[in-house]
């Protein structure tokens, strides 16, 4: 059996990191183990022009403690007012990777997100031409949906027309959830990629409810049944060139999860890499995390493989990881996957 396993440096093409105090605390826990990531602009002003990204990347590069190198690759919020001259001025600069659909009320803080797709459909099609990719939160928000059908509907409703009516637009179906959101991609080209987190390969909705509700386990898109957990891991673990890491770690103080109306979002950036090494060793494919963590995104997003590496190793006695990260607005607790883990980041 293998103890030890040597990648290319990882990235993360899915990351909130907030700002202000939670911001500083986070960062070096993606930075630790990331060479780049792709940032969520669901702020609060939400970051919709190319100046705003380039101010948010600017505070995010302040917050980087000295010694470690990280590459922030910001996205902008679209909106129906959303400006196709800004979009493609940022892309050209090189400042923007790409552009995060929210449908309106659809997770934490997106509350300026699409109703309309027609009102953005010029801002689409200015990002085929270009090649700018968009990255979807695969949810419809009606009402009489229920929450566990929403990413299916909406692979039904929106993602498929707006593909069909866009030629040439490049999607990534993120934090799929469901084998039809696999089995989406799969039936797709190669203009279409999907993202799949830490925790939806660990946990199945029964985490979130069985017991007692668990707070820490709640996040959006909302964890679904076992079989869906399974296609997860079984597209991750495959090599499928389609599908690659987006963790959608997701700061949030004890104090807004622990409550009435929590807030949704699993902080898996402290752990990912080792838990990662866990799973795909459970399904004897460990020979393809490199794959998976390291080397289907850059290739999607059209940018170069990282040079640097790093080494996970497997120890006879169970890792210890931090409960919390501590910030300056209240700790941040961090994902624990209920069972023993025996990887490190070397």
């Amino acid at each position: 059996m293998s103890t030890s396993l040597t990648i290319t440096r990882p990235d993360d093409w899915h990351l909130h990191l907030r700002d202000g105090a939670v911001l500083r605390a986070v960062l070096p826990e993606t930075a630790r183990d990331f060479s780049r990531a792709i940032i969520m602009p669901n702020l609060v002003p939400p970051v919709v022009t190319g100046a705003e990204a380039a101010s948010y990347r600017d505070r995010i590069l302040s917050a980087l403690p000295e010694g470690m190198t990280f590459e922030p690759l910001m996205t902008l919020y679209l909106t129906e007012d959303t400006d196709p001259a800004d979009v493609a001025l940022a892309a050209e600069s090189g400042l923007v990777k790409a552009v995060k659909l929210y449908p309106a009320g659809a997770t934490t803080n997106s509350a300026s997100g699409v109703r309309d797709f027609d009102r953005v459909r010029p801002v689409l099609e200015k990002m085929a031409e270009i090649g700018l990719p968009l990255c979807v939160h695969g949810e419809v928000t009606d009402a009489e949906i229920d929450i566990f059908d929403r990413e299916a509907v909406f692979i039904d409703r929106v993602l498929d027309p707006v593909r069909r009516a866009t030629p040439g637009l490049r999607v990534v179906m993120e934090h799929i959830t469901t084998k039809d959101g696999i089995d989406y991609v799969k039936s797709n080209d190669a203009d279409l990629g999907g993202t799949i987190t830490t925790h939806h390969l660990i946990i199945n909705r029964n985490h979130i409810l069985v017991g007692g509700i668990k707070p820490h386990y709640y996040c959006l898109p909302v964890a679904k049944r076992e079989e869906h957990r399974l296609a997860l891991r079984a597209a991750a673990t495959s090599g499928d060139a389609r599908f690659f890491l987006g963790t959608d770690s997701a700061p949030h103080t004890d104090e807004n999860k622990e409550s009435c109306c929590g807030c949704a979002g699993c902080f898996t950036a402290t752990n990912t890499m080792a838990l990662l090494a866990q799973v795909f060793e459970e399904d004897e494919a460990l020979d393809k995390l490199e794959a998976f963590a390291s080397k289907n995104g850059p290739a999607f997003y059209r940018l170069p493989e990282n040079d640097g590496t790093i080494t996970l190793v497997k120890s006879d006695t169970p890792t210890d990881f931090p409960e919390k990260i501590e910030t300056g607005e209240g700790p941040v607790t961090v994902f624990d996957p209920g069972y023993p883990v025996y990887w490190s980041v070397a």
